[in-house]
């Protein structure tokens, strides 16, 4: 992050858990093309609060606080309900 704009942390931690969880061998069952991808990181999203910061220092220390593990559990338990979601919705088969 350089300079200040605008971020919201909670998409980041989002959309990297998302990819993760897209690649690993539970969810092979799901598309992972990037629309699907992003369709999961924002049914997600909309289902958590945001965090927006303009600083890098700002943006390590709600980071932090997001990887507790109980965030983290919320924060999964909404990746895999969009997935779900988003799987019985989609338009295309792997």
């Amino acid at each position: 992050m350089t300079g200040q704009r605008l971020v919201n942390v909670m998409e980041e931690l989002v959309s990297g858990l998302v990819r993760f969880f897209l690649r690993s061998p539970e969810y092979q069952i799901f598309c992972n093309c990037n629309e699907c991808e992003m369709r999961i990181v924002a049914k997600a999203l909309n289902n958590l609060p945001p965090h927006y910061v303009v600083s890098e220092s700002e943006r390590e220390k709600v980071f932090n606080e997001l990887k507790s593990p109980k965030n983290i559990e919320i924060i999964n338990k909404e990746i895999i309900r969009a997935i779900y979601e988003a799987g019985n919705r989609r338009n295309h088969v792997v």
